[in-house]
């Protein structure tokens, strides 16, 4: 299946400046199969090495850290010859060894001329709870998320539709009715199967949403596992709780996450950690309130107001156990109206990080919401999120009256269109923002 991120990693091999490629993000995000369907596409051989499945790997690496040493000590376990810039090295899972992580800044300033590509699920816990010599300035960074909307068409054969899309986007021109309508029928199978590419896969081949159900329910176990695994004895409780929590977070009116709703009586300092083990491992986002509409946003966030969304839309019905008849056709028919406005919060936020923004939230009192702030060529955008297409609401214009922005987004089901500075966006085309 294609990724965006191929185009990531042939513009890091071309680069001059290229070091050692670090990529990070949650498990079965497709880092794996990417790295190494680039490296044989794009090089002659590609060494492949999982720390998970070969201890051996790190007891070499214990015992020097000189890539003098170590490269034909690698060469013999992978039974090839290693030629700069013609064999891609991979280390998979390399968070399971403290000093091959540490050994790519010798390589970057040893061994220039090699092609390296690390990876991790877990990397972000590693290298922040431990005592890890990270490479800090010696290694490029990468982080994978599921494949987004756009993928998903590419996935099902519709490239030509996700292109359609992307140009009414640009010329804010409707699409045809017939046209309008398949997108906003994928983007609902996109809410149910998510985009984890082993999923994605299945139904690509099947369209069979029990089988795609099993492996979602079979991921979450994972996750679960993860969370005993490389976690803090007094931590793992809490992590558990609140990951359990975010369905009922996402199904209240406001969305903004509530210690209350854990357990009678939670505070913060209690559930804090757990919430950034949570954060780091890449398996939900945390979006904070933006106390006040300045550059950089990130100054003048609120870190004791903040939303918490699930990385993948598909593993956040699966965990709600949502049948997909629900998602699909019920929608229309007020069966959700509990949750869909949270689901499609947590749908939006995925493509947006996706795409490379942090983004915020905007909050006047009870009086007016948005729930999406990001900054953006210099500019601050506003972003409304609607379920379906009635979109009258005071939020957006309480903002627009106060901050001026230069425009505004507002997505739902309804078709593309733009009035002044108010651009109407189909929530199947977030991807193009």
């Amino acid at each position: 299946m294609e990724r965006k991120a191929m185009q990531q990693l042939q513009a890091w091999k071309d680069s001059p400046y290229r070091k050692p490629l670090l990529i990070q993000g949650a498990r079965q995000v497709g880092k794996t199969y990417a790295v190494l369907a680039f490296g044989r596409t794009c090089y002659e051989n590609v060494a492949y090495f999982n720390f998970e499945t070969r201890p051996v790997l790190s007891q070499t690496f214990e015992e020097n850290l000189s890539p003098a040493y170590l490269l034909p000590v690698l060469a013999h376990i992978a039974g090839q010859t290693i030629i700069p810039g013609k064999t891609l090295i991979v280390f998979d899972e390399i968070q399971l060894s403290e000093r091959a992580l540490t050994a790519l800044k010798y390589f970057c300033e040893e061994a220039p001329e090699q092609h390296i590509i690390a990876m991790g699920s877990l990397l972000g816990v590693a290298v922040n709870r431990q005592q890890y010599a990270f490479p800090v300035g010696k290694v490029d960074m990468l982080t994978m998320h599921p494949m987004d909307m756009e993928e998903f068409l590419w996935a099902l054969g519709e490239k030509a539709l996700a292109e359609q899309i992307r140009t009414a986007f640009q010329t804010d021109t409707p699409l045809p009715a017939a046209l309008h309508q398949a997108a906003l029928a994928r983007y609902r199978q996109y809410l149910v199967v998510g985009g984890l590419p082993e999923c994605v896969a299945q139904f690509a081949a099947t369209g069979d949403y029990l089988l795609i159900r099993n492996t979602q329910d079979a991921i979450l176990a994972g996750y679960l596992d993860d969370m005993s695994k490389y976690n803090g004895k007094n931590e793992i409780r809490k992590t558990h709780l609140v990951y359990d929590n975010i369905t009922v977070q996402l199904s209240r009116t406001h969305t903004r996450f509530q210690y209350k709703l854990l357990k009678k009586g939670a505070r913060a300092a209690e559930f804090e950690n757990a919430i950034e083990w949570l954060v780091l491992s890449g398996i939900v986002a945390r979006v904070y309130r933006a106390e006040q509409i300045k550059k950089p946003l990130d100054n003048y966030r609120d870190i004791d107001a903040f939303k918490i969304y699930v990385s993948d839309p598909g593993l956040l019905t699966a965990k709600k156990d949502l049948r997909a008849d629900d998602i699909l056709y019920g929608m229309d028919l007020g069966e959700l109206d509990d949750f869909k406005g949270g689901m499609v919060e947590n749908y939006v936020n995925t493509q947006l990080i996706t795409n490379g923004y942090r983004t915020y939230y905007w909050e006047s009192g009870d009086q007016a919401e948005i729930d999406f702030i990001i900054q953006s060529e210099g500019a601050i955008i506003p972003i409304e999120v609607k379920a379906a297409d009635h979109t009258r609401a005071k939020s957006l214009a309480v903002y627009r009256q106060r901050y001026q922005p230069k425009y505004a987004v507002r997505l739902s089901t309804k078709n593309f269109g733009c009035e002044a500075t108010l651009k109407t966006v189909p929530l199947y085309a977030t991807f193009c923002l």
